[in-house]
């Protein structure tokens, strides 16, 4: 059959040669496209010399990680976005020679000038690598350096050859100070060296710092990794080392005569409350001031006492007559920056010998923070596309008991041109009054525990009340919470929380009668359950552990971390425990009620893991998985709004707009609440790379979706959770992605395109990754912060 166009028949031989020249026309402008960026590239390199194009290091050796190695690189070529393009060098020679012009000097403090490549700096290199590898055991490793020339471009090969390994024989120990050798054998069970250990110099010098360490948590004031060395011999014609760690005596200078190491107890602890960074030193400086003693301890204040002497005692974790401990120092630095009615601290330390004994007398300086700040901020919001303004006045306490307690009291206020929502109200219009207030105690408040027990937790203790009053064209709402609940830190990384107790009531005053009749009296049990006057009793707990130690929300990553964060909370089980206890009658929907309020009660548990990993310091890689569910039961048959998941938006699958994926293949009806799930699912994949100046950017794909635990094919068709279909109905997207790092802030702006619809089972609906339309694939997204 001859193929028709436009009514005319054309010969198939005709076809395949139009086919023939349209690709070879595109190869032709793809090649004539890489050869102008390829002489773009070398636009600003000077005759006889070469840019730098790649730099690779080839090792023997698995162990011997090319990762690791590349930290001794002097010369790195040109950054590339996403690993791939190197715009910058793009941008730099797009500019011309007239430095005058102001166009030309944009483009080149945009762009980066282009690598020449160096022979100095790779001998160096050469010469560092060759140590850095020695260092690591393999003491007769050589490294060869190749490079390969195109045109004015350059191709650098570093090549490691480890030899064979320098294997630590035998470990001797050589202290003469007879104290601190005791030490070093109770405290042998956790050194490093051991042998067959490979003769690695950054293990031994991890030892050195362990062991300096553990001294200096022991009295030894004075000691430092310094005083010890090793010394390292190789049984002859092997690669066998007899390995000897030696610790010296003191010498307060190079001509005295060495002695033992002194060791040094806490001597007397004063505390000077008004500290200021210019100040004297410290005996004058208590002269000047208005003294009281509390259980031993001078305190110096200027005018009146702004903290109780309690707080200050009991955020000291050293003694006097204790032995010195920078462990004790450190974790005393740390309790007293958590107060707030601190702006800083200090601490000196002056040496008084008494007899054949050494003391540290200590001052301890604190500077107050401003008690008292008021602020006030306005935002647009927009929500599902209704736009609207809010502001908010906040008043601050950070010293209310003269105990380091922060009292916070916020009052905010919003409004919204909402859309029509089907009611006959002339009114569209969204009010929302609020008040908030909490106050936070530095310490763990709660009976029956002992001082010592609380000194360990170092736990922050915090109440709250919030009180919020919303107005809709449909209905007026009330929502009043009060919340206890505790916070601490472990070693930087840990993080706990526990909510002892958080009671919401939820209020519903009035409700239009087209808002009852269309949306309340159906055979919707969601909606029915979440616009009813409603009482959430919960607790839960909170696990958050980060490996960096710090969180990355709204930083980028500067070092390889992950992150696991799990929660698990209830609600309703005390207060069902006691219904049916006492044999409480149920109202007319078959629930328990308190003060004539029906309560939730459910169980929900939270499982999320992300994890950054660098590339280079440009680009880096991140991922993120998330598991929630969360289960109605005993006096409930569905989960409170507030409590249930969304699927969609700037910080789930991006290619959806906010809580429009799901359940499980459910296309919606324009009820939100119908669009929400019992159990979630999310995962994401981020590319992010340095752009310029304080752009980044990003390439990403998520997947996920949400689903329901009950069946409910009339408001939810698609949307129960099978098994052996759930997979099915993963929703996959795809897009780029543009942040702005303010430093303080992130702004992020993100397109995602819909790659996998499960809305639709077949069909090229379905994979619309094959068949994309733009207006009906692409959502925007506009956010603060990074999405994981």
């Amino acid at each position: 059959m001859i193929p028709i166009i436009h009514g005319k028949s054309v010969n198939r031989n005709y076809l395949i040669s139009f086919r023939m020249r349209t690709g070879f026309s595109f190869s032709l402008w793809i090649l004539i496209l890489t050869l102008l960026a390829s002489c773009s590239a070398t636009k600003y390199v000077p005759e006889g010399a070469y840019l730098l194009e790649e730099v690779k290091i080839q090792t023997d050796r698995k162990e011997i990680k090319p990762s690791e190695l590349a930290l001794y690189l002097r010369q790195n070529p040109n950054s590339k976005w996403f690993s791939l393009f190197k715009t910058q060098l793009y941008t730099y020679n797009a500019s011309g020679r007239d430095s005058t012009r102001w166009v030309n000097r944009t483009l080149r403090r945009m762009g980066d000038a282009p690598v020449i490549y160096l022979e100095e700096e790779a001998l160096k290199t050469q010469e560092e690598l060759t140590k850095a590898v020695h260092n690591m055991g393999y003491m007769s490793a050589t490294v060869d350096r190749s490079i390969r020339t195109k045109r004015k471009k350059l191709k650098l090969l570093y090549q490691v050859h480890s030899g064979e390994p320098y294997i630590v024989h035998s470990i001797r120990y050589d202290v003469p100070d007879e104290k601190i050798a005791h030490y070093l054998r109770n405290d042998s069970a956790d050194t490093r060296l051991r042998e067959g250990m490979l003769f690695d110099v950054n293990v031994l010098d991890a030892e050195r710092q362990r062991i300096t360490s553990v001294l200096q948590n022991q009295g030894y004031y004075r000691f430092h990794k310094d005083y010890i060395t090793y010394t390292a011999d190789t049984v002859q014609n092997t690669c066998q080392v007899a390995l000897t760690l030696h610790l010296h005596l003191y010498r307060a200078h190079a001509t005295d005569e060495p002695r033992e190491h002194d060791q040094y107890h806490i001597g007397k602890i004063r505390f000077i409350t008004d500290y200021e960074a210019l100040q004297v030193s410290s005996p004058q400086l208590a002269r000047t001031y208005d003294s009281i003693r509390y259980k031993g301890y001078p305190i110096y204040f200027r005018e009146k006492m702004y903290l109780r002497p309690r707080i200050l005692t009991n955020n000291l974790m050293f003694s006097p007559g204790d032995l010195y401990s920078e462990q004790n120092i450190q974790r005393t630095y740390s309790n007293f920056g958590r107060l707030s009615a601190l702006k800083s601290t200090h601490m000196r330390f002056e040496e008084r010998r008494q007899g054949d004994s050494l003391t540290l007398d200590s001052y301890i300086l604190l500077t107050r923070n401003k008690p008292q700040s008021v602020s006030f901020e306005i935002e647009g919001t927009n929500t599902s596309g209704d736009p609207g303004v809010a502001a908010a006045v906040s008043y601050q306490n950070r010293n209310l008991f003269h105990g380091s307690e922060t009292f916070l009291l916020k009052f905010r206020g919003a409004f919204e041109a909402i859309s029509q929502i089907g009611t006959n109200s002339t009114d569209n219009n969204y009010t929302e009054f609020g008040v908030e207030s909490s106050i936070n105690f530095p310490n763990f408040l709660f009976p029956f525990l002992s001082s010592a027990y609380k000194r360990k937790i170092r736990a922050t203790t915090e109440f709250g009340l919030q009180y919020n009053y919303q107005i809709r064209p449909e209905f007026s709402r009330t929502v009043a919470n009060g919340s206890w609940s505790y916070r601490w830190s472990e070693r930087q990384r840990v993080q706990h929380r526990i909510d002892m107790l958080d009671i919401s009531f939820v209020y519903l005053p009035w409700k239009s009668d087209d808002f009852t009749n269309d949306y309340l009296n159906g055979d919707n049990p969601i909606l029915e359950y979440n616009y009813k006057n409603r009482l959430i009793v919960r607790n839960g707990y909170t696990y958050h552990y980060h490996s960096s130690g710090t969180s990355t929300l709204n930083r980028t990553a500067t070092a390889n971390s992950f992150a696991i964060r799990a929660g698990i909370e209830s609600a309703g089980n005390l207060l069902y425990a006691i219904s049916k206890a006492t044999n409480r009658s149920k109202n007319s929907d078959g629930e328990y009620q308190l003060l004539n309020i029906p309560y939730a009660q459910y169980l929900k548990g939270d499982l999320d893991f992300a994890q950054n990993i660098i590339i280079d310091e440009r680009n880096s890689l991140a991922f993120h998985a998330a598991f929630g569910i969360a289960v109605p039961y005993g006096n409930a048959n569905a989960i409170p709004f507030e409590k249930r998941y969304f699927s969609g938006g700037a910080n789930s699958v991006r290619g959806w707009s906010v809580r429009g994926l799901g359940p499980g293949s459910f296309p919606g009806d324009g009820n939100f609440l119908n669009q929400s799930g019992d159990l979630k699912l999310d995962a994401s994949a981020e590319y992010r790379t340095r752009l310029f100046w304080k752009f980044n950017g990003a390439a990403f794909i998520d997947a996920g979706n949400i689903w329901t635990l009950r069946k409910d094919e009339v408001n939810q068709p698609g949307g129960f959770f099978r098994f052996k279909e759930f997979y099915k109905q993963i929703a996959v997207a795809y897009g780029l992605g543009l942040r702005l790092d303010m430093d303080f802030l992130i702004l992020r702006f993100d397109g995602g395109m819909k790659a996998l619809n499960p809305v639709y089972k077949t069909g090229k609906d379905r994979y619309p990754v094959i068949h994309p339309r733009f207006s009906r694939d692409f959502t925007f997204h506009f956010a603060v912060g990074y999405p994981f």
